[in-house]
Parts: structure tokens; C-alpha cells; sequence
């Protein structure tokens, strides 16, 4: 079993050490947010520095996905045979190269590799955070936990696109990944806070080559599909939301860079009130309930939003209002479609993590990607990508999660 100095840690954040550890895991989790939101209002700016298309620059956020969701499949298995420690601090190590090449890059092509490698490195943080509160904690106790990291690391999200405006104000797009570069070596100072919550007995013995072998054995399990699918169809509303808003917002509505950082903070302030009422429903209402609850608002607000789009109803509120409903759903969505979707494996946590990661992540290349491929200088694109993510992540819940029948 885990030790007792453990749970008493993350389960008493008002002391000093457990609230150093709740922050350090909430870092490990922001990593997909601040990586891709700091840098959303320095689009515009990077098509102008690179000379391209804004469907270029929109490949650097596809090629971060690419490398955000396959490396979860390498840091699973990793993190389950080697302990959760040491495989997150050479993944904050690769993270910071990464910063450092794509502030260094001359084009989006450069950018975008360097994006992937400096994807893969972040990856890492989310993956195994996820499987050590799963190490800890239950079913019900693991979505209540989980919605509690990401109502903290909601502040990632928060500040991400109002810190990016702002350096970008006074300094260059160069001057947010050097930030980020920064970002990865506080939150490794801090990872000598984190105690190693799978000891030597629970790591699974396989060879590398076996483990990756597991994940076959988990795609069987008509539970976790279910919810990776559901997650995965969410995932790509919100990754069109990141991709689209800049455009629809700085170009199509002529909103100031600075205001759209707060536009994009009042999206985070939504899902932060969504995971504090999770906190307290969960144990009450069952995360299953309120999981389907939260995609079943999430495909009226996408379908909303991609009505408003295509005939320009409610001019830029038309965008904005349910832009805030849908993205405020993360707070009901994410954490218990984990949860749910962790469950049955508790032994192959880091597995199971990153195989639902990969899937949700994997959903955002593609909506990210087709932005650029349907763009058309309004917000329809958008608009449509986002519904169809919602309507999917509700009939999926209905369809999948529920035919599947109650965790084991």
C-alpha cells in the first residue's frame, strides 16, 4: 500500500508540505494548457514574422497535439515500470529544449517541430500526475481529487493567453517560449517536493516492449473506450475553440490583443466555478451523472455556438456565451471521464492514463488541424468543429459509457 505519510499529504493541503505537493501536481497537469494557451494571442504576430497563412501557424498547436498525445504512450508504460518521479523530470528536462528551439525557430515548419519535441517532453507531467492520484485514491475520491488539481491549475489557463498579450506587448513572440523554458525549470525545482507514490512492490515488471503491448488489451474494455471516446469528442471542441478563437475573435471581430486574453480568462473562471461544484457533487450525485450531465450542455452550447457561427446571430456574444458555456463543461467533463475511465485498472494506471490522453489529445490534431484545412475568414469553421464535438461527446456518453454498464 501506499504510505500513510502520502495520503495525509494530499489529503490535508492546508499544511505546508501537502499544499507544496497539491501545487507541484497542479503544475505537472497544466502543462497542455500553458504550453498552448500562452502563445494563442501571438498567432496573428507569428503569420506576419514568418510570412505564412494563419492555417500554417495553426499547425504548430496540431504538431504540439501530435506529440502530446503519442508520447503519453511512451510515459505510461514508463511510469508504471520506473516510478512516477524520475520519468517526470526527463520529461521537464526535454520540455525546456523544446521551449528553447521554438523560440529560436526562423519558420512555422521549424516551429512546429520543435513544438512536437517540446510536446513530448509535457506530457509527461499530466500522464503520470494523473496515474499518482489514481495510486492514491478510488473511484469516486480520484474525480473529487482531480476535479481539485484542476480547479488550482485552472490559474494556468487563466493568466496563460493575459501573460502571453502582455509579453508580447512589451517584448516578442520569442519572449513567451523563454518564459515557458522558465516554467519548466521552477516546476522541476519543485518536483523535489513530490513524494514517489509507487513504490518498488506495485511497479509493474514488464519489459517496455510488453507493457506497450498491454495497451491492446485495454482498447477490450468497452468502459474505458467509452469514456476516452466521449473525453476524445470534448477534447476536440475545446482544441477548435483554441485553434479558432484567435482568428474569430483579433481578426474577424477586431478584438484587442489584450481583450482577448480577458475573454479567454472568463472561459477558464466558468470551469473553474464547474470543477468546485464537481468537488462537492461527486461524492453526493456519482461522477457518472454529472459527466453526462456535462455533455449533454456541452452539445447544446456547441450546437448554439455553430448556429450563431454560420448565420452571425448575436454578433461576437453570439460567439462568446456559449464559447463559455461549452468550455466551462471541462469542469464536469474531464476529471470524471477519467476517473471513470481509470477505474478498473488500478494496477496499470500510467497505462490507462496515457492511453485515455492519447485519445482525448488525439481528437484535438484533428480539430486543430481541420481549422485550418475549413477556414474561410469567419468563424464558421469553428463554430461547426465545436458543435459536432459536443453533439459526439453527449451520444457517446449515452451510447457507450452507459451500454457498457457500472466500473468494476
Amino acid at each position: 500500500m501506499t504510505s500513510d505519510v502520502n495520503h495525509v499529504s494530499l489529503e490535508n493541503p492546508s499544511r505546508a508540505s501537502g499544499l507544496r505537493i497539491l501545487l507541484v501536481l497542479s503544475a505537472l497537469m497544466a502543462f497542455a494548457s500553458i504550453s498552448t494557451d500562452i502563445y494563442l494571442p501571438a498567432f496573428p504576430a507569428l503569420a506576419t514574422a514568418f510570412h505564412t497563412d494563419p492555417g500554417q501557424v495553426q499547425m504548430t498547436l496540431s504538431g504540439f497535439l501530435v506529440g502530446f498525445s503519442l508520447g503519453q504512450l511512451f510515459w505510461g508504460p514508463i511510469g508504471d515500470r520506473y516510478g512516477r518521479r524520475i520519468p517526470i523530470a526527463i520529461g521537464l528536462v526535454l520540455f525546456m529544449v523544446g521551449s528553447a528551439g521554438c523560440a529560436l525557430s526562423g519558420s512555422a515548419w521549424q516551429m512546429t517541430g520543435w513544438r512536437v519535441v517540446q510536446a513530448v517532453g509535457a506530457c509527461a507531467g499530466p500522464v503520470l500526475a494523473r496515474a499518482m492520484v489514481r495510486d492514491l485514491y478510488a473511484r469516486e475520491r480520484s474525480a473529487q481529487m482531480l476535479s481539485t488539481l484542476m480547479l488550482v491549475m485552472s490559474v494556468a489557463p487563466l493568466l496563460g493567453p493575459i501573460l502571453g498579450a502582455q509579453i508580447l506587448a512589451v517584448r516578442s513572440w520569442q519572449a513567451i517560449f523563454w518564459t515557458l523554458a522558465g516554467f519548466g525549470l521552477l516546476v522541476l525545482v519543485g518536483l523535489l517536493a513530490l513524494p514517489e507514490t509507487l513504490p518498488r512492490h506495485r511497479r509493474n515488471p514488464q519489459r517496455l516492449t510488453q507493457a506497450l503491448g498491454g495497451y491492446l488489451r485495454l482498447l477490450r474494455s468497452p468502459r474505458l473506450i467509452g469514456y476516452a471516446v466521449s473525453g476524445g469528442f470534448f477534447y476536440g471542441g475545446i482544441y477548435a475553440y483554441l485553434a479558432g478563437t484567435p482568428f474569430a475573435y483579433i481578426n474577424y471581430y477586431h478584438v484587442p490583443t489584450q481583450a482577448y486574453g480577458l475573454l479567454f480568462g472568463l472561459n477558464i473562471i466558468g470551469m473553474m466555478v464547474a470543477n468546485l461544484l464537481n468537488t462537492r457533487l461527486v461524492i453526493r450525485l456519482g461522477s457518472d451523472r454529472i459527466f453526462r450531465v456535462g455533455t449533454m450542455i456541452a452539445a447544446f452550447a456547441g450546437v448554439t455556438l455553430a448556429l450563431n457561427s454560420r448565420f452571425g446571430w448575436g454578433g461576437l456574444a453570439g460567439l462568446v456565451v456559449p464559447l463559455f458555456l461549452y468550455v466551462s463543461m471541462a469542469g464536469f467533463v474531464v476529471a470524471n471521464s477519467v476517473a471513470g475511465a481509470l477505474a478498473a485498472f488500478p494496477s496499470k494506471a500510467g497505462a490507462a492514463s496515457a492511453l485515455v490522453g492519447a485519445m482525448h489529445y488525439g481528437t484535438g490534431v484533428l480539430s486543430a488541424a481541420m481549422i485550418g484545412w475549413f477556414a474561410d475568414g469567419t468563424p464558421w469553421a469553428m463554430g461547426w468543429i465545436v458543435g459536432l464535438g459536443g453533439v459526439g461527446s453527449f451520444v457517446s456518453a449515452i451510447l457507450l459509457v452507459r451500454a457498457s454498464g457500472p466500473a468494476t
